[in-house]
């Protein structure tokens, strides 16, 4: 079994820089390991279409995860799938402890990645894929020519707010603050638009319908006033929410709990690396996540060669 080896090093997360990371590992003749929880390939085997990928003119997520997956395997890379709950250091080693057992390591390189912060309201779950939605690129086209919300008030939000404006009939954006805080130049296109309406200083209360979205309920201004939006789709765009709680001892989190590093992906311990969305940095796209994965392993490298 993989977790009696003690291994060169560990990679938690098989998103991009995670493979990528293990990819330039093995090539160095290290021995890797990929850790995953959820699905290998992370979160971008959920996109439709890649169309800002140097030498690709457009391929799926899915197809992307599942040829960098292939090319990790072929050079050596072990995988095992368990969602690892805490890391400890034993000595020279890391041990990290999963659900289904311990998996040990030389070194260790953080790729867990982040996903889209949720609303936490009730029935959210349920009706996600059936009127809710984090992805207007991923899931847009399913609700043209109709109504829908976007629910945030930064750059994203307005992003896809501009994108929907092209497909449905009406995109109302829902902003809890007292104004969008997205770039001016965003701001000025939306106002422009005249099937976008901006409701601010409003928060979603209630998801309306059982197995669709049919509507939502908002509380508008210091009264909180209630008013249902007629929408069958809702698009939340307030953000990412990573996950790094479990390894918070080995390296600073910042206020929103990305690991803090920067392109050297390193952290404030010595043989813990970062790669990816999880880390501090200002653009979250699939080539700054395998360029993350490059260098955090060639560090990696480094600091077992000493």
């Amino acid at each position: 079994m993989s977790m009696n080896q003690l291994y060169d090093i560990a990679v938690v997360g098989s998103g991009p820089a995670g493979l990528t990371a293990a990819l330039y590992a093995r090539r160095a003749g290290k021995s890797v390991l990929v850790i995953e929880k959820e699905n290998f390939g992370g979160q971008i085997t959920f996109s439709p279409k890649i169309e800002n990928y140097p030498t690709a003119m457009a391929i799926s997520g899915a197809e992307f995860a599942e040829k960098l997956l292939a090319q990790a395997e072929a050079h050596g890379t072990v995988l095992e799938m368990d969602n690892i709950a805490a890391m400890e250091r034993q000595g020279a080693e890391f041990v990290l402890k999963g659900e289904y057992g311990q998996y040990r390591a030389k070194a260790v390189i953080l790729a867990t990645g982040s996903r889209h912060r949720t609303l936490g309201l009730a029935h959210e779950a349920e009706l996600t894929g059936r009127g809710v939605c984090y992805c207007a690129v991923c899931d847009g086209a399913f609700f043209k020519d109709q109504d829908v919300a976007v629910i945030g008030g930064g750059n994203t939000a307005l992003q896809d707010a501009v994108f929907l404006s092209e497909l449905c009939t009406s995109v109302t954006i829902v902003q809890n603050l007292p104004e969008l805080t997205g770039d001016p130049v965003l701001q000025q296109k939306i106002k422009e638009l005249e099937n976008v309406s901006v409701i601010c200083e409003a928060t979603v209360d209630t998801l309306l319908g059982e197995k669709q979205l049919t509507g939502i309920r908002i509380l508008r201004g210091a009264e909180k006033t209630p008013e249902v939006l007629a929408v069958s789709g809702m698009f939340v765009a307030i953000g990412q929410q990573p996950e790094n709680e479990p390894f918070a001892s080995f390296s600073a989190l910042d206020g929103y709990g990305y690991l803090i590093a920067d392109e050297r992906c390193t952290t404030d311990t010595a043989g813990v690396f970062v790669a990816g969305d999880c880390r501090t940095k200002q653009i979250r796209q699939v080539v700054t996540a395998v360029a993350d994965g490059a260098a955090a392993a060639l560090a990696a490298c480094r600091y077992l060669d000493q």
